[in-house]
């Protein structure tokens, strides 16, 4: 039997994945780069899986962009270097 993953995270969740500290997530959702709910009376926090994953996306894309405008040692980026970052175009 397969077992499903949860469509909500607790930032300890999505800190724990990131490697971050649960604080580096909290300022992430509320700079409003992360997006999240809150939920409940006590008004928890919850990143739904998708959410992050298309967050991790961006930041790939925005570290591809960073890379191409900033090549390490002043080398130009070779052509179709940018296809094999992050897993391919």
């Amino acid at each position: 039997m397969l077992a499903v993953e949860p469509r909500f995270l607790t930032l300890a969740d999505v800190a724990d994945l990131l490697n971050v500290s649960a604080a580096q997530v909290y300022a992430l959702v509320r700079g409003g780069d992360l997006p999240a709910i809150k939920i409940g009376g006590r008004g928890q926090w919850r990143v739904e899986r998708a959410a992050l994953e298309r967050y991790i996306a961006e930041m790939y894309e925005q570290t591809r962009g960073f890379i191409a405008a900033h090549p390490y040692g002043g080398e130009p980026v070779p052509e179709g270097a940018q296809e094999h970052v992050g897993g391919g175009g």
